[in-house]
């Protein structure tokens, strides 16, 4: 995770070999960079030049990316989230059976919301979900919890009509929790995990409007793929401490929190995921094996879904020169100080 060093001799790691795709000239003595930019003109309180650019990059092009792919499945109707989160008794629980807590947690939450939206008394339809694992809360504390993005509306297949959400509410929370809890417990205990025995009789479902059309995508894009930690949260790291701040759900105030160097590496390192696992997963009518039916659907709604242009990748610049580079090589940096 990239970060500005401030502390009194600061220096620049080679985190890797770099050279640019354009001839370039103007600089001193080559370094790691074929413009002839060395890391030691780059100026004091500058980011890592390689990590910074590959970390907005990355995180700005699969937000870019997953923005596209939901565009071509826009449906003019009401947006909902639903967030669904394992009480603190259980976590240590995920903790050591994470694929598999991880793929529970996806399949109750989402099972919960399919047979709420069947319920004849609710909705009376098969809806589309899109779902998406956080692991962590804004303090960077291990936090599994899973957000479900629901057009307001579903597929009555034995009717064959699109029945759509009234109203800007989608279903009882205390209802939605009660069930989860249930689904959840039953299928730990049938796949052999072993409860303890202080879970708690309330779980927590949070379900609100999210707007409708565009707009409630680019905000839920935003939402459910930044990272674990944006760098400009990360204030400083003096003394081998890391100091960063973050927002506080409940208050709307500005918190921060200071933790050692290698304390803060273990809070961000907690949260890859196991090898495999996918973060996001798409069900019912949005699931990649249902085209036809939402092509009908949107047929029916009488959207007109414009071909997105692929999106390029964005290219590494070398900070000196703007020029773009390209990775030769990654290896260990070489750690010296001014």
């Amino acid at each position: 995770m990239p970060f500005r060093l401030n502390t009194a001799h600061s220096f620049y790691p080679v985190i890797c070999a770099l050279s640019m795709r354009s001839a370039a000239a103007g600089h001193p003595k080559p370094a790691n960079c074929s413009c002839n930019a060395s890391t030691a003109d780059i100026p004091r309180g500058a980011p890592f030049p390689a990590a910074t650019a590959a970390a907005h990059s990355a995180r700005n092009y699969e937000t870019s990316l997953w923005l596209d792919r939901q565009q071509e499945k826009l449906l003019p109707v009401d947006y909902f989230m639903a967030t669904f989160t394992l009480p603190y008794e259980l976590r240590s629980l995920a903790w050591d059976h994470q694929t598999l807590v991880y793929n529970l947690l996806f399949a109750c939450a989402c099972s919960t919301l399919k047979d709420f939206g069947l319920n004849p008394n609710k909705l009376g339809a098969d809806i589309g979900m899109t779902a998406v694992l956080h692991t962590h809360n804004r303090r960077l504390d291990y936090h599994p919890h899973v957000h479900v993005v629901v057009p307001g509306g579903g597929v009555d297949k034995a009717k064959k009509q699109w029945k759509k959400k009234k109203s800007k509410y989608l279903f009882n929370e205390f209802a939605l929790a009660k069930v989860f809890r249930a689904r959840f417990l039953q299928a730990s205990t049938n796949a052999g995990l072993c409860l303890p025995h202080s879970v708690p009789l309330k779980w927590v479902v949070d379900c609100k409007h999210a707007g409708r059309g565009p707009s409630a995508l680019k905000y839920l894009s935003r939402y459910l793929y930044r990272g674990v930690i944006g760098e400009t949260n990360i204030l400083s790291n003096r003394d081998g401490n890391v100091t960063f701040k973050y927002l506080e759900s409940r208050t709307g105030k500005t918190h921060y929190r200071t933790a050692k160097g290698e304390d803060f590496l273990w809070l961000v390192l907690q949260h890859v995921l196991p090898k495999g696992l996918r973060r996001a997963r798409d069900y019912g009518f949005l699931h990649g094996n249902a085209k036809k039916l939402l092509s009908l659907v949107q047929l029916v709604l009488q959207v007109l879904i414009q071909a997105a242009s692929r999106r390029a990748r964005p290219a590494f610049k070398c900070p000196i020169c703007q020029a773009p580079m390209q990775i030769r090589a990654i290896g260990r940096p070489a750690l010296s100080s001014a």
